[in-house]
């Protein structure tokens, strides 16, 4: 994992609903994100619905730092809802997860 020189932590994180559970997956969703907002260190945690695919969904996190996303990660709150996801979704949650590094253009 890396982390930005500003020490943020960007996350991106990509999910397929099990078929017959896009709704329940969306609501469960709905009410993770909310919570996950007030954990310490978040910056942005932001779900979407990838368009014209109704089972496919995308997180946008950032932290402050490697140390507030852990906290996050092992909260138990975030523990307990695991293997609610895992009965909703198709893969492992390690599977969609992409640490993201920004870059811009030389001058």
């Amino acid at each position: 994992m890396t982390t930005t020189s500003n020490h943020y932590v960007t996350v991106l994180w990509e999910a397929r609903a099990k078929s017959g559970k896009e709704a329940a997956m969306r609501a469960f969703m709905t009410a993770a994100v909310t919570a996950s907002r007030y954990d310490a260190g978040n910056i942005d945690y932001e779900a979407h619905q990838v368009e014209g695919q109704p089972g496919a969904f995308v997180i946008f996190e950032r932290w402050e730092s490697r140390e507030a996303l852990e906290g996050h990660l092992q909260a138990p709150r975030m523990q307990d809802l695991v293997p609610q996801l895992l009965e909703l979704m198709d893969g492992s949650v390690e599977d969609g997860i992409r640490f993201l590094q920004p870059f811009r253009p030389e001058r």
